[in-house]
């Protein structure tokens, strides 16, 4: 029968909250402490980092669970790990290990079945295994090149059952792992953007101007003789709310946008007097087609405007960059 959530039990729920939050805290500031006198840690991360093959990272149940996010971290950081499950390695899937790779084994108790049925396979087949388990004396750590101790003095479950503080380290101690090796293998923002492709980040990363901008016919380009009607022309044409204004090598001399004509509206009475290079703005802000596209916006914003002209080294017009460009590729 369910319980009435009163305040009484809101009350409850809320101190079960914070106590299951302290344990796993607690449980992490003892990994930490114990990490100062393990040595175990460095051994596991010299291993992987030397490693010529893949991570394989290997447990069932919740520590399956957490082992697929530390093959993720891995591989997102610069160290190729993919994750397998033990039961389906028994039945095939261990053909995807090789002899150069190393193998990250996760069981709490260290007397999983399923991994101990694969593993003199992997040590056989001359692999490297790290375990990572709560029980030193384990068959499992005895078994393993490298044993990183995940153990904890209780689990956050009010029974003590179910895997909460332990999943919580061995969580941690794989993002630390994770962490090292990314550090010595040298691994940029850039590195990340490359295996991120879809994210906000690869795309503020590994978009540039030239992949955005608006090249050939479609950039709006008059000369500083142009009458102002057939400059409106290439403004209307080529919709991008401006045009350049180019000398006689296609260098960009000047700017004129809808925003300039606004302005000039109560001032000029005939505009087909008004020639473009009279009324431009010169010394355009401009960008190079290899600059990233936030490049290109930080300046936007800088400078309050809604377009920008791209030149290559030698200065010369080779593409136009409108906001809405950017905010169509979501880099913006």
């Amino acid at each position: 029968m369910l319980k009435a959530f009163d305040a009484t039990t809101a009350s409850r729920a809320l101190e079960l909250a914070r106590e299951a939050l302290q344990i796993e805290a607690d449980a992490l500031v003892a990994l930490h402490a114990r990490l100062a006198t393990d040595e175990s840690v460095g051994k596991a991360v010299s291993l992987l980092l030397n490693c010529k093959g893949r991570v394989v990272v290997s447990g069932i149940g919740k520590s399956g669970h957490i082992g697929r996010k530390i093959a993720a971290t891995l591989a997102s950081t610069g160290t190729p790990a993919l994750f397998v499950h033990p039961a389906e390695a028994a039945h095939g899937d261990l053909g995807m290990v090789t002899p150069d790779d190393a193998f990250i084994a996760i069981s709490y108790s260290g007397e999983s079945a399923e991994l101990m049925a694969i593993l003199p396979v992997v040590k056989r087949m001359g692999g490297t295994v790290i375990s990572m388990t709560g029980k030193p004396e384990s068959s499992l750590a005895r078994l393993a090149d490298v044993h990183l101790d995940v153990s904890v003095a209780k689990e956050a479950c009010p029974m003590n059952l179910a895997p909460t503080a332990s999943t919580t380290v061995t969580l941690a101690l794989g993002d630390a792992i994770a962490v090292a090796l990314l550090d010595l293998r040298g691994f940029k923002e850039e590195d990340f953007a490359r295996s991120h492709p879809g994210g906000a980040l690869g795309r503020r990363l590994l978009t540039h101007v030239r992949d955005v901008m608006r090249s050939g016919d479609a950039i709006p380009a008059v000369t500083t003789d142009t009458a102002l009607p057939d400059a409106l022309m290439q403004i209307t044409q080529k919709g991008m709310g401006m045009t350049a204004v180019v000398d006689a090598d296609y260098r960009p001399v000047g700017v004129f946008t809808d925003g300039d004509l606004r302005r000039m509206i109560d001032k000029v009475q005939d505009f087909s007097k008004v020639i473009i290079g009279d009324v431009m703005h010169a010394n355009p802000r401009t960008i190079g087609p290899d600059k990233l596209a936030v490049d290109a916006v930080a300046i936007m914003e800088q400078y309050r405007i809604n377009q920008m002209l791209v030149v290559d080294d030698a200065g010369k017009l080779t593409g136009a960059l409108h906001i809405h460009d950017l905010t169509r590729a979501k880099v913006i």
